[in-house]
């Protein structure tokens, strides 16, 4: 079994390749504004998955999944030889939705805001349909505190 922390670092390695490639060597006209994200490896070091997210539409998304596809060997050859590791991991790019969704995690937010100081500017000049506080008090009546009372409580009257 192989330890956690080789594999994380492994699998960072790799990252930092891939990345380095795409940005440097891989001159494929389809690939677009390409991230690696994140980059996956299994405990036997034998596949890495690597993340990717694309700036733009679905088209080019796709575009630039067929070029990762197409650059997979080149890539897969220089993370051998970076890595120096006995067997070279095989390569699955994914598209990662992370970002897509926190995206529309963020528009929702803003949405929620947005009716919050609605709320609030509505809320500046109401005022309350019934009394201001609502709940019932104890009775404070003073007719208790005149009429003298003996040691055990019970009134003398």
């Amino acid at each position: 079994m192989v330890d956690a922390a080789r594999a994380r670092k492994l699998a960072d390695r790799i990252q930092q390749i891939v990345a380095e490639m795409l940005e440097r060597r891989i001159k494929d006209p389809r690939l677009g504004f390409v991230t690696v994200t994140d980059t996956r490896i299994t405990a036997d070091l034998r596949e890495a998955t690597v993340f990717y997210t694309v700036f733009g539409s679905e088209a080019e998304r796709a575009d630039s999944a067929a070029a990762l596809e197409s650059a997979k060997g080149i890539i897969r050859s220089e993370v051998g030889k970076q890595t120096g590791v006995r067997f070279t991991p095989t390569l699955t790019f994914k598209h990662d939705p992370l970002p897509d969704s926190a995206r529309q995690l963020d528009n929702l937010i803003n949405a929620a805001r947005a009716k919050d100081e609605e709320l609030a500017r509505q809320a500046e000049n109401a005022t309350y349909a019934g009394d201001a506080d609502p709940y019932k008090k104890p009775d404070t009546d003073d007719a208790d505190e005149d009429e003298p009372s003996d040691h055990a409580g019970h009134s003398t009257a």
